[in-house]
């Protein structure tokens, strides 16, 4: 395959492409749900790469552990998973989250000539109805990504199966992308290491802040259809109240303008992101976000 040939759509993949009018939509609420992007033999072939992913398989690891990594190991328990990195650890998993139709529908909606990934994790949601880390609090992306230059980074998530609130799917804010934050929160930690409460709160806060309601919106996400949603959107989930594990992966994106940025807190301490001791440096030594090994081109007009 050639370079020209990886970023080539089939006639039948243009048409599952957003139209103009969702490209509007997705600007105006901050997020967009695919049409089948995916068939049911590469989503039942990634859900056994993952199975095999957790026995244990890998065709690289991390040359060094980052210091805020996501790493579920079985001796954590029956707890929701996370995997940070997993396009860089199995190959299997890599060759189908690449998939270039992926990355065109990235494109229409945020807009850009090119997509990269930033990030990919694994995650597992056990059907445990009373497992607190079960319960994603509410929480926006680009607070985490401070050392990003772009604003039109997006989430696209996949589960493997057909996803509803009983599942504990993933839930939007409308329209909460355009808010503006409340100045001094700066905290970049993850949101499972903050209290639930305190981001509950923060919503709200927000919300006031922009003089509008909190209005939370599931995803209902049929097997092979992918979630998209702005960096900037607030998201969360509940609990898995069915009898199956919840399995998904959440691809973050990154248009092809994003490059890193020095970024300090109000106490002016510097921002880190995982990648900063993973990535090549570029010409003024600075982490380079088009790293090829880790942030992948997926997608280029």
């Amino acid at each position: 395959m050639t370079v020209t040939d990886q970023f080539v759509l089939t006639e039948a993949e243009h048409a599952l492409l957003p139209t103009d009018a969702e490209v509007a939509e997705y600007a105006a609420r901050g997020w967009y749900l695919s049409r089948k992007l995916f068939t049911d033999d590469e989503i039942d072939a990634l859900q056994e790469a993952t199975e095999r992913f957790y026995a244990g398989h890998r065709d690289r690891r991390l040359p060094l552990r980052p210091p805020n990594l996501a790493y579920w190991t079985p001796e954590k328990g029956d707890v929701q998973r996370h995997n940070d990195y997993v396009h860089y650890e199995s190959d299997e998993i890599a060759a189908i989250l690449r998939k270039p139709l992926l990355g065109a529908v990235a494109a229409r909606l945020a807009r850009a000539d090119e997509i990269r990934i930033w990030q990919s994790t694994l995650i597992y949601k056990p059907p445990r109805p009373e497992e607190e880390s079960n319960q994603v609090p509410w929480h926006m992306d680009r607070h985490y990504w401070q050392t990003c230059t772009s604003e039109r980074m997006l989430t696209a998530f996949l589960p493997f199966h057909d996803c509803d609130v009983r599942m504990g799917t993933i839930t939007m804010v409308d329209g909460s992308h355009a808010w503006g934050e409340i100045p001094g929160d700066d905290s970049t930690r993850h949101f499972a290491q903050r209290d639930r409460a305190e981001l509950e709160d923060l919503l709200a806060a927000n919300a006031a802040h922009n003089g509008a309601s909190v209005s939370k919106i599931p995803m209902n996400i049929p097997k092979g259809h992918v979630s998209f949603h702005h960096c900037k959107t607030y998201h969360g989930s509940g609990a898995n109240l069915a009898d199956l594990p919840r399995r998904a992966i959440s691809l973050h994106l990154q248009d092809g303008d994003n490059r890193f940025r020095p970024y300090l807190k109000s106490d002016g301490t510097p921002v880190f992101y995982n990648h900063d001791v993973l990535v090549r440096r570029n010409d003024d030594g600075l982490p380079d976000y088009t790293d090829p090994t880790y942030c992948p081109v997926l997608w280029r007009t």
